[in-house]
């Protein structure tokens, strides 16, 4: 029963601050501290995880069937399209066969590649590159060594400069539709700093997203959906891990984390998309500068071990 509280406790925690640019990782690993429970390490915090994104999953339902019907449809189009002048070239080289015309499925592939949904999904690919190369090769380094105190106070602090700075700076100005391929990288290369507990991946990129002069309802907006295929990958990816003695709070406790961490990360990016419409991310800078503060100095006094 003890286990199940803090299960629900910490699932809590995750669907508040997944989503707020403060950094899920960094609380689900400096609050357990504090009350003396067991770190719940990186395996639970990437399964339960995975219930803050059902909620975007659920949230975001038409944005993301409209993606994935129109960009299976494009990328459909391009194969046959591929296949037709495959099969131009052989007919032509070696006289065998009928040559078709192409010049009607080229333009309709160029048409279809040009919409905004199927643009999405080609810039949530490769977004989500980068994550996905970092989180495999560095495996070790982010579960052990990086989960240390200092790193993620520190982290809470200068990421939170960096987003009071994009905040100030940022142009507000271009809407979803403009966003290009290199920004989406860009935005990727941003959120895989996340993989380091207290950068917070929805903070990093939307500090890029700003900086790249997106507003911050657009930038929020592909930051949610940008992190749907890393997340969600990353929870699969250490599913084993649950029951093999790396997470301390066992399948019952974690299930039931992940799914409270739904319920409350539905109703966080219902209010947080109405809020950035309209106001700043400064409360949030300061929030994160405060609590990094404080950490360092629990650390400092021996209050906490890092």
């Amino acid at each position: 029963m003890w286990d199940m509280f803090k299960a629900v406790v910490l699932g809590t925690l995750q669907g508040l601050t997944e989503f707020l640019p403060i950094s899920s990782s960094a609380h689900l690993r400096i609050f357990p501290e504090l009350f003396g429970w067991e770190d719940p390490g990186a395996a639970f915090t990437a399964v339960v995880q995975i219930g803050t994104e059902l909620a975007v999953l659920i949230y975001f339902r038409k944005d993301i069937w409209n993606i994935a019907t129109n960009w299976v449809r494009a990328a459909v189009t391009g194969l046959m399209l591929i296949a037709v002048r495959l099969n131009n070239r052989v007919a032509r080289r070696w006289n065998i066969g009928t040559v078709r015309a192409d010049s009607g499925l080229a333009r309709e592939s160029s048409t279809m590649n040009k919409t905004l949904e199927v643009r999405m999904g080609w810039y949530i690919i490769f977004g989500s590159i980068p994550i996905v190369l970092l989180g495999i090769f560095f495996k070790d380094l982010i579960e052990e060594d990086l989960r240390n105190l200092w790193i993620v106070a520190t982290m809470l602090v200068v990421m939170g400069v960096v987003l009071g700075i994009a905040d100030r700076i940022g142009r507000n100005a271009r809407p979803v539709s403009e966003l290009t391929r290199k920004d989406a990288l860009a935005m990727g290369l941003a959120q895989a700093m996340a993989l380091i507990p207290g950068v917070s991946r929805s903070g990093a990129t939307i500090s890029m997203g700003l900086f790249l002069g997106l507003e911050r309802a657009a930038a929020t907006r592909f930051a949610f959906l940008l992190a749907i295929p890393a997340v969600v990958g990353a929870g699969i990816f250490t599913l084993p891990d649950i029951g093999a003695g790396d997470n301390p709070y066992g399948w019952g406790p974690t299930a039931l984390a992940t799914v409270i961490s739904f319920v409350v990360g539905y109703a966080a990016i219902a209010w947080l998309l109405r809020y950035v419409s309209t106001k700043s991310y400064t409360p949030f800078v300061i929030y994160r500068i405060a609590l990094g503060l404080v950490v360092m100095v629990l650390l400092g006094t021996g209050v906490l071990a890092a």
